[in-house]
């Protein structure tokens, strides 16, 4: 079983930055993840997908944050990480670790595993 877990969350005034980080549990998280990822969901919306990297360091980012978040993952320490700059009151929402199976399709289904989610805001 994959357990996934964030930190990193925070409050920040608009133009302010914050990374988060995912951790993942199990020795053979590397053996079976294929592509991991970060979902957002802000109130009353459904979860979107906000960034994604694939084993082969492929990058995928929704347009609403491009230029602004990096995605990376440091495969020595099976951590993902998230790098949010110039962020907007837009921004704000629970953010969630996932990661993809081998046996998923990572570019057409939804993640396989999740974090608890860590809360960002984004006010003045």
């Amino acid at each position: 079983q994959v357990q996934l877990a964030e930190s990193g969350g925070g409050s920040v005034q608009p133009g302010g930055s914050l990374n988060l980080s995912c951790a993942p549990s199990g020795s053979i998280f590397d053996q079976y993840i294929t592509a991991m990822g970060w979902y957002r969901q802000a109130p009353g919306e459904q979860r979107a997908l906000v960034a994604q990297i694939t084993k082969e360091r492929t990058t995928n980012y929704a347009d609403s944050v491009k230029d602004r978040f990096t995605i990376s993952r440091d495969f020595t320490k099976n951590t993902l990480y998230l790098h949010m700059n110039d962020l907007k009151p837009e921004d704000t929402a629970v953010y969630y670790c996932s990661a993809w199976d081998v046996a998923s399709d990572h570019e057409n289904e939804g993640p396989d595993y999740w974090g608890q989610g860590t809360q960002v805001t984004v006010s003045s």
